[in-house]
């Protein structure tokens, strides 16, 4: 994860697009991104949905959008100096104490 996190960071500047990733444009840009990946989805019953990656040209679409989507979040989480993996552990932490399992 570091590793693409860095990737992104010399991508972007060698652009010299740092003036533009700010937290609120890349949370923006993210916003976006995830838009395009539920398009793809907009009109699929569930059960085509499921199928999406059958299709050779529709499983391209979703995991460019995928790959856009995460780009944008780890490029989010270098600039607010969020570890994501360790943003994710403890949501799922507070997560089982909030919705514990049923009958356990």
């Amino acid at each position: 994860m570091a590793g693409l996190q860095n990737r992104l960071a010399r991508f972007a500047e060698a652009r010299d697009w740092g003036p533009f990733h700010t937290p609120k444009n890349l949370a923006a840009a993210l916003s976006v991104e995830a838009s395009e990946l539920v398009e793809i989805f907009q009109w699929l019953t569930p059960e085509q949905s499921a199928r999406v990656m059958d299709d050779a040209e529709s499983a391209h679409r979703v995991e460019d959008e995928v790959a856009d989507v995460l780009a944008y979040l780890l490029q989010l989480c270098e600039v607010l100096g969020i570890d994501a993996l360790a943003a994710l552990a403890a949501k799922i932490d507070r997560n089982e104490s909030r919705f514990p399992v049923p009958g356990a």
